[in-house]
């Protein structure tokens, strides 16, 4: 295995794309380096980037942030003005693993990993979150919602990395929350996962909304309709039973040793009621 530090993007993203054999990128590594010591994966090329420009930065841009590829999760919850802006999609990277793993892991290699469980993403996708890529030729921007395309399958073409999220500028009353059903209390993987943002005017009337739920298709779903049900409402009951059911009708997920299609569905609509109020309440609603 050859490992390279290059000095640029641009050269990162050269070497990625005349690499014959296996390449992996190192940015958190907590995926790559689980696979390395269970011998899942042999690389022949390993491309460390957290040395890059940027890789290791929460700056803020055009009234919201742009996250650097290789921040970690601690250091996502250690960001005051960051947490205060996008709790939901905070809370969603610190449920990533152990203390330990917080230490390293990122959003971004959890969203490039492809996984329909993973925490991060949903968040991310009702943020409206977009993800600078790098690539071979040149730098583009791509929605979040469009990178993840199957299970372990992402949209990127060979070469292209990502470099950094950004989570864009929201109106003062407005917020989101993030929420997950696992079997156990920590350090498990989503059974089903909801994500909820909202923005409010100022009598508390809902103006905005997105709902996104997670390991309950191959990948996030961004259900338009469950958000559209709440717009014009204060989470009456009413809106909050037209929400439950868009998000139960969007599912599709299969039945394993973790759950069958029927819990992983009614837990899905179960999530998506609770984080709307959670979100509903930092934005400033009165239930």
């Amino acid at each position: 295995m050859r490992y390279v530090k290059p000095e640029s993007f641009e050269a990162a993203a050269t070497l990625l794309r005349n690499e014959d054999g296996i390449a992996r990128i190192l940015a958190g590594g907590t995926d790559v380096l689980v696979q390395l010591k269970a011998e899942m994966v042999e690389p022949d090329l390993m491309v460390d980037l957290k040395h890059l420009p940027g890789m290791r930065d929460i700056v803020a841009e055009d009234g919201g942030f742009r996250v650097g590829a290789a921040v970690c999760g601690a250091e996502m919850g250690e960001d005051a003005a960051l947490k205060a802006m996008w709790p939901g999609v905070v809370e969603g990277v610190e449920l990533i693993g152990s203390s330990q793993v917080q230490s390293r892991a990122t959003m971004a290699g959890n969203l490039c990993t492809g996984s329909p469980a993973g925490d991060s993403v949903p968040a991310m996708v009702t943020a409206g979150a977009v993800a600078r890529v790098q690539g071979p030729d040149g730098v583009r921007d791509v929605p979040v919602v469009n990178i993840p395309t199957g299970p372990g399958k992402n949209s990127l073409a060979k070469g292209e990395f990502i470099t950094s999220i950004f989570l864009p500028a929201r109106p003062d009353n407005a917020s989101d929350a993030y929420l997950r059903f696992i079997p156990r209390t920590e350090m498990d993987i989503a059974v089903s996962s909801a994500a909820v943002s909202l923005a409010l005017d100022g009598d508390g009337v809902v103006t905005d909304a997105h709902v996104a739920v997670g390991a309950v298709a191959p990948t996030v779903l961004l259900v338009k309709e469950a958000g559209d049900t709440l717009v014009g409402s204060k989470l009456d009951d009413a809106e909050i039973a037209g929400l439950v059911s868009a998000v139960e009708a969007a599912c599709n997920p299969i039945t394993d040793k973790r759950g069958t299609i029927e819990f992983r569905t009614k837990t899905a609509g179960v999530l998506a009621k609770r984080a709307a109020h959670i979100a509903y309440s930092r934005a400033g609603g009165q239930a």
